[in-house]
């Protein structure tokens, strides 16, 4: 007899923190009905298969699409469900007559998966494939479920989705729909059970969550209820802007030792001319003016960025100027990508795309300075007293994990329990990419 609903699950997420946040929702709804979620190292075959997936960059959703049929071939009896991002934008002749997916899943049909699944194993329902999804409504939203973290040591915690920028390369906005907070007190709610939990460190986790605005609170007035909860606990924000109106964000940060000094602060490029292009919405001296401000609040503050090099219309001298903001700011920690065409984007139709031999070389230079700011954030706090949550054990008898300014440190076995936060002076301050999140 067919089964009705799945017995066991493995879940595979793909991309952004927020994809994090998604899939830790996911896994709550099907513990919720009885489902078990497997291990990413078990050896059990689940019953149903989930990609939250990704397609930020054509490369993105080539490896979510790739997973998909890797999957396919280790699992073959189970079902397949791809979900996220690149499930919006599935083309309805090749990829519906692809075997290897059951089911395409939009962003805005996560909340409703567990519908999804039944149909799914309903023995008459065969072939599905999910409609794409139309604008949402930019409103509070609700999840109606626990986030559930049972292979995690911090958790991410879902504020916000959605974007309104439409920068001319990104095809989030399409993917993800118009910014919208979650509700207030769900959001509270769910954070005294992470809390509850025993997670030390919860990361804020939306498109930009400087966009949140539940009712009449906006980030920092979220941010000073959740830190005036009792516990011994750190609060991490995901991907931020830089926006004049965010100044005060980085007032209650700075007086505020439950926050991370760490802000991932979206920079894309060096030159005015490709910010106008990309229809970002700052200058390279308002985004300098910005950093400063953070630096002079929170001197150790990690200031992290996402850069493109090779936009369409990048010339010489855009690049030039473009490293040399790079070298002027110092950045502790880079994500570097050379400009990938998205399809349906402004930018993949505009002209003077620069070649890739061009942007491949660009792409190195540019990363040779990074690799050395990085560097230099590291060599600042050799020796210096840091807040660390040490997460696992190596070799050497040696306990590993994160200071709060995103450093991975090591100290000797003993030096501080594991999952809890403590301060310590690390024996070892290691390149940011040697541990994963």
């Amino acid at each position: 007899m067919t089964k009705r609903f799945p017995e066991t699950a493995l879940l595979l997420t793909i991309g952004c923190r927020l994809n994090q946040a998604d899939s830790a929702l996911l896994t709550g709804r099907l513990k919720t009905n009885g489902c078990k979620v497997l291990s990413p190292q078990s050896k059990e075959q689940p019953d149903l298969v989930i990609v939250n997936s990704c397609t930020v960059t054509a490369k993105a959703d080539s490896k979510s699409r790739q997973a998909a049929r890797k999957l396919r071939r280790e699992y073959p009896a189970s079902k397949i469900i791809v979900t996220g991002c690149g499930a919006e934008l599935v083309d309805t002749d090749s990829d519906r007559d692809d075997d290897t997916v059951d089911l395409w899943l939009p962003n805005p049909e996560k909340g409703r998966i567990i519908e999804h699944i039944r149909n799914l194993y309903d023995d008459n329902v065969t072939g599905i494939a999910v409609r794409l999804s139309e604008d949402l409504a930019t409103n509070d939203f609700f999840e109606e479920t626990t986030a559930e973290y049972p292979f995690k040591s911090r958790a991410f915690l879902k504020i916000q989705e959605g974007c309104d920028n439409f920068c001319s390369y990104c095809i989030v906005p399409h993917v993800r729909g118009r910014e919208r907070s979650r509700d207030r007190d769900e959001v509270i709610a769910e954070f005294k059970k992470m809390l509850e939990s025993d997670f030390h460190e919860i990361v804020l986790a939306g498109v930009n969550v400087c966009a949140y605005k539940s009712g009449s609170t906006d980030l920092s007035g979220l941010l000073n209820e959740l830190t005036q909860l009792p516990g011994n606990f750190r609060i991490r924000l995901s991907s931020t802007e830089p926006h004049p109106n965010n100044r005060h964000l980085l007032e209650v940060m700075a007086g505020n030792p439950k926050i991370c000094r760490f802000m991932h602060l979206s920079l894309q490029h060096g030159s005015n001319a490709i910010l106008r292009a990309m229809n970002r919405k700052y200058t390279t001296a308002e985004y300098l003016e910005f950093v400063n401000m953070a630096r002079e609040l929170m001197p150790d503050i990690h200031i992290g960025s996402d850069i493109i090099v090779g936009f369409p219309g990048e010339t010489d001298a855009d690049f030039a100027e473009e490293l040399e903001l790079v070298k002027k700011i110092g950045f502790a920690n880079v994500h570097l990508f050379t400009y990938s065409k998205r399809r349906g984007t402004p930018a993949a139709v505009m002209p003077d795309q620069v070649p890739s031999k061009v942007a491949t070389e660009r792409f190195k230079k540019l990363k040779k300075i990074t690799d050395a700011s990085k560097l230099e954030f590291i060599e600042q706090h050799k020796g210096k007293n840091l807040q660390v949550i040490f997460e696992r054990e190596r070799s050497g008898g040696l306990i590993e994990g994160w200071s709060d300014n995103y450093l991975a440190v090591a100290a000797p076995k003993g030096t501080a329990e594991l999952n809890t936060i403590a301060t310590v002076t690390p024996v070892r301050v290691d390149e940011l990419n040697r541990l994963r999140v």
